[in-house]
């Protein structure tokens, strides 16, 4: 099926934070602590250094999404991902989508069999429409509605 509307076009990167730290923080400072409030203290954590990141691009070259990808240390084969953030101008043209996709594949590609995330409620259809389930109750985090979200990686 095809869209009248083609995403917009992006240029993405993986890689450690050492190198696209310098692009994701800001990104990540603007969406989450002046947008929704997060104190900056829990924003930035000490999980970055072991994450791989993806930062999506624009054409003039501007940071304008990230996220990150965790193996989660007590479940084999279990990947998280999280920090998710779009830039406001370009929210609603498939960038998040994008880089979603690019972590389930680079989580995929390293052998993990599933994907879990904690999804702001306002995003849940945002996931669900990627293939995540919701599990669990509500919770609340830095005084944000989540939720439990979980993809299973087929062969």
């Amino acid at each position: 099926m095809m869209s009248s509307e083609s995403p917009l076009r992006l240029r993405l990167q993986l890689g450690a934070w050492n190198d696209l730290g310098r692009f994701a923080g800001p990104l990540r400072m603007a969406v989450f602590v002046r947008e929704q409030g997060v104190p900056p203290a829990l924003e930035m954590d000490e999980l970055d250094p072991l994450c791989l990141h993806i930062v999506a691009f624009d054409t003039s070259g501007q940071a304008v999404a990230t996220g990150r990808l965790l193996k989660d240390p007590d479940t084999p084969g279990t990947a998280k991902i999280g920090r998710m953030a779009v830039a406001q101008a370009v929210r609603g043209q498939g960038v998040g989508r994008q880089v979603l996709d690019a972590l389930v594949a680079a989580a995929r590609q390293r052998g993990d069999t599933q994907v879990v995330l904690s999804a702001q409620l306002h995003a849940r259809n945002f996931y669900a429409q990627a293939g995540f389930v919701a599990e669990g109750e509500v919770y609340e985090d830095a005084g944000i509605p989540h939720i439990t979200m979980r993809k299973h990686l087929g062969a």
